[in-house]
């Protein structure tokens, strides 16, 4: 491998880069930082977020700039404010031994007055948002006829987001003779197109397989019921005690929603949407990027561009509707060498979306259950005591109180001390999964299916939150105008349970079947001979008959009783008729 002292890089530069911990160039910088520094031109460089872009193109940027001359030499677009100012302050770190160097940030948001007063000093560098420096161009307030460097930072991104008639109108106010270097995660067509019509004859430099997922990141799902999506995050996340990531939601309302439930159930989060203005918005980045929230809850277009370091999860609360969108989500983890996981949380309808997405990153996804809660609690737990085990102890700030904790604890034994320490801090959680239910959705497998996907087995019945289910025989049927609400009324009725789990029904003419929750079935059996439905006594025996002509009902589990022990009239029907 090449050493940055073998590029050809100002030892200035290398001085500034050492200092902040560069050791070794990483795969994008050793291809492009030499080969443009031997031989100036136009470039296109794909690879991954979080693999070294910026220093990739800003060091050879640095060193082909004079500095005596005080006009806008380069010229920096990325897709979001964040970004731009993340490589402003990145190109200042490496050119902290350069003298005279002036780098300038403009992005909207914020006031623009500043900006222009900063422009007209003669910046040598800028770094822009396309939105506020086409405003910039509108308005005069900036020249660009003696760039000789453009840089396309994230330019799938940009495109993404709508900036095509920005970096137009942009690239028109440049001179031919400039080189552009464009850099993008993913080869999309209105990419190929950019290169085409700005570029010429442009050298491409791919660090991995295009399109491809980051090597270092880990991506699985977890299917689930749609109801079921937040509880299901919620387990993802105790599951992670020490999680740091970001949640991608589809809209910003189901952003604020997921965020605001969070907080309610006091998690770490906070919401990041284009609803906030500029000061909310690098207040909630700054807490995110110290570390004082855990988790960021944000849609595509308000976390495009970030760079955060050492995030350990991505989690897609909703799969992005354009599967190049995966690439970007789950590139904000696992950067700069570490190892990193991406969950999505998904219902199974979305199966087909997580195949598209494995050919597009050319990865597969590894399919893992929800979290349980004897897992998470054990996970807690044990996390906590290592917790307890690693924190320092400073005697001198503690030794004065010692007698009087030991008088007071020194009626507990070792075990009940543990135990009473471990209470008074997992007490709630424990009792909060101490019988959750498993939200795992269960796929169909090949055989007799009923018409909402889920198996029929005669030995093994379960319902869609997989509950083992007892199938009954009733000697009532449609002929006495029974309805599967009705089914459902006797069943809830009989077992006192309002909110029975009810799986399939078959209403036949003369008799039905119902299927209810087995740990029922015994008071089911010995109450159902206590109703009656219009006058005719209730008979349940437990039964692994099929019926030849079905009527298949998915019935309201909501349930609905009446009155005494006969359910329904026939003067009542009449009515309903």
């Amino acid at each position: 491998m090449i050493q940055f002292e073998e590029m050809g890089l100002d030892p200035r530069i290398i001085k500034g880069i050492q200092e902040l911990g560069f050791e070794e160039p990483s795969p994008i910088q050793e291809k492009i930082i030499p080969h443009y520094l031997q031989s100036p031109g136009d470039m296109v460089g794909l690879a991954q977020t979080g693999t070294g872009k910026t220093a990739a193109f800003g060091l050879p940027v640095l060193q082909s700039i004079d500095t005596d001359v005080k006009v806008p030499q380069v010229l920096i677009l990325s897709p979001t404010r964040e970004l731009c100012v993340q490589i402003a302050r990145e190109m200042e770190l490496y050119a902290k031994y350069l003298p005279k160097v002036d780098i300038v940030s403009v992005y909207g948001g914020a006031a623009i007055e500043p900006q222009i007063r900063a422009l007209k000093k003669g910046p040598q560098i800028i770094t822009a948002t396309p939105g506020r420096m086409h405003d910039m161009v509108r308005r005069r307030k900036v020249d660009l006829s003696s760039i000789d460097i453009l840089v396309l930072d994230e330019a799938d991104e940009m495109l993404n987001m709508g900036f095509q008639e920005d970096l137009d109108a942009i690239l028109a106010g440049t001179p031919s003779t400039k080189h552009t270097l464009l850099f993008s995660a993913t080869m999309p067509k209105e990419v190929a197109t950019i290169a085409k019509k700005y570029m010429t004859s442009p050298v491409e430099i791919t660090v991995g397989k295009k399109n491809a997922g980051a090597d270092n990141v880990n991506h699985i799902y977890h299917m689930v019921h749609a109801r079921d999506r937040y509880a299901a995050l919620k387990r993802v996340m105790d599951f992670h005690p020490d999680i740091y990531g970001i949640v991608f939601c589809r809209t910003r309302m189901e952003t604020k929603d997921v965020a605001a439930k969070l907080i309610q159930d006091n998690y770490s989060a906070e919401a990041l949407h284009g609803d906030l203005s500029q000061a909310q918005r690098d207040f909630v980045m700054e807490k995110f990027r110290t570390r004082g929230v855990q988790m960021l809850v944000a849609t595509d277009v308000a976390a495009r561009g970030l760079d955060v370091n050492h995030l350990t999860h991505v989690i897609n609360y909703n799969l992005p509707d354009d599967t190049e969108n995966y690439t970007h989500r789950s590139g904000r983890t696992g950067r700069a060498g570490r190892s990193g996981t991406s969950i999505s949380i998904i219902h199974m309808k979305e199966q087909g979306k997580i195949r598209m997405i494995e050919k597009t990153i050319g990865k597969k996804f590894e399919k893992k259950p929800v979290p349980g809660g004897e897992a998470i609690c054990e996970r807690q737990l044990l996390h906590y005591i290592d917790r307890v085990a690693e924190t320092e102890v400073d005697d001198s700030q503690i030794e004065g109180y010692m007698s009087a904790i030991h008088e007071k604890l020194e009626g507990l034994t070792r075990e009940e001390l543990i135990k009473h320490f471990v209470s008074m801090e997992f007490n709630q959680l424990l009792k909060y999964y101490r019988e959750t239910d498993d939200l795992n959705a269960v796929e169909a497998p090949a055989g007799r299916e009923g018409r909402d996907g889920r198996q029929r087995n005669k030995r093994d019945n379960h319902n869609e939150k997989n509950i083992p289910m007892t199938r009954f025989h009733i000697n009532i049927g449609s002929k006495k105008g029974l309805s599967p609400k009705d089914l459902i009324a006797i069943a809830v009725r009989a077992t006192g349970k309002r909110n029975l789990e009810v799986g399939r029904i078959d209403l036949l003419r003369n008799f039905s079947f119902v299927e209810i929750d087995s740990t029922q079935a015994g008071s089911f059996v010995q109450q159902a001979k206590k109703l009656t439905f219009d006058g005719i006594p209730v008979v349940a025996t437990e039964s692994d008959e099929r019926p030849q002509q079905k009527q298949r009902f998915n019935g309201d589990r909501r349930g609905r009783s009446g009155g005494g022990g006969d359910f329904r009239k026939r003067n009542d029907r009449k009515r309903r008729r």
